[in-house]
């Protein structure tokens, strides 16, 4: 169902099922999958794909170019996975030469109203966005994060997965997975336990992280400490997936407690 109010390129590939409402726009290089619902007054352009079951609502604008005044209007990419939620007025930029030329999110994501995706971003499965959020280019988000309303994060910050950010949060340091972070200029709060509880994680695995956690941020010599309990918490599979994510090369330094 298309309504015939809407400009439909005749090169955009548009799977069957599809809904698409009074007032969009879909550019030649646009692909979408099957029972994807375009409400109405949906902008979408460029080398944009959009996964099956996705709905978006109106005046979002999908694909438009990057905010980067490095972009020389480069050959880029946008890649949208399955079952999405992307409410009013959200906006998602493809990629740039510099990072990879192209921006990609997961399944079962949850975009609220205004918030944005900037160019290069990675976005995993299940994450939640709320309204007014925007994300800076470079973005690594994983699987399950939920991120607060009013919030910001840089560019090239990464959030670790199922972590979760509180409401107008200033977000400037990487966040290990399963942590908890507020503030002005983010620090740690603890960690989501109720997040780990949800995912059905193991009381024992959690008083381990937990023990773990406080041992990594005794001090701010991350490494000094992480060598301290080299190997105590190897069969603790949340504990190994913090200190690899501490250890990765970063482009920003790791979120820690405020004291």
């Amino acid at each position: 169902m298309i309504h015939n109010s809407s400009v439909i390129s005749k090169k955009a590939k548009i799977s069957k099922n599809v809904k698409i409402g009074p007032y969009c726009f879909v550019g030649p290089n646009v692909e979408i999958a099957e029972n994807v619902e375009l409400i109405s007054n949906v902008h979408l352009e460029g080398n944009t794909k959009i996964g099956k079951g996705t709905k978006i609502f109106p005046f979002a604008s999908i694909g438009t170019q990057p905010q980067d005044l490095k972009f020389k209007g480069e050959e880029n990419y946008l890649e949208i996975g399955e079952n999405n939620l992307i409410r009013e007025y959200v906006t998602i930029n493809p990629g740039t030469q510099g990072g990879g030329s192209k921006t990609t999110v997961g399944n079962n994501c949850l975009f609220m109203i205004s918030s944005h995706i900037a160019h290069d971003c990675k976005i995993g499965n299940n994450v939640i966005i709320a309204n007014n959020v925007p994300l800076g280019g470079h973005v690594t988000i994983e699987d399950s994060v939920v991120i607060g309303g009013n919030s910001a994060v840089q560019q090239f910050t990464r959030i670790g997965r199922l972590a979760m950010i509180g409401g107008m949060t200033g977000v400037l340091k990487d966040v290990i997975p399963f942590g908890l972070s507020i503030g002005n200029r983010n620090f740690l709060q603890g960690l989501n336990l109720i997040g780990l509880r949800r995912h059905k994680y193991e009381n024992q695995k959690i008083i381990g992280l937990d023990k773990a956690y406080k041992e990594i941020f005794s001090s701010n010599n991350f490494h000094e400490n992480l060598n301290k309990i080299n190997g105590e918490y190897k069969d603790n599979e949340l504990v190994v997936e913090v200190i690899q994510f501490i250890e990765k090369d970063k482009k920003r330094p790791i979120c820690s407690p405020e004291n």
